[in-house]
């Protein structure tokens, strides 16, 4: 929920990743999240951990378009 957007945002800025994030209306995240290959593995292993208290069951991913001009992670509601 909340604290894993926030959690999310923040490992993103912390890479220098672009995107966004949201909650779900059945409790799940969803985003989008935009860099290099080798620096998604790593934040994908970090958003995998979680933050405190937070349990992520599964992380699915999938290949999408390049969004052009990008700028910042954000979140999304």
């Amino acid at each position: 929920g909340v604290g894993f957007r926030y959690f999310t945002r923040h490992r993103a800025a912390e890479y220098g990743l672009t995107g966004w994030c949201r909650n779900t209306p059945n409790d799940k995240v969803e985003g989008e999240i935009q860099g290099r290959a080798e620096i998604i593995t790593e934040f994908f292993k970090d958003i995998n951990s979680g933050p405190r208290g937070a349990r992520v069951v599964k992380l699915e991913t999938e290949e999408r378009e390049i969004i052009q001009d990008e700028k910042h992670f954000e979140i999304r509601r």
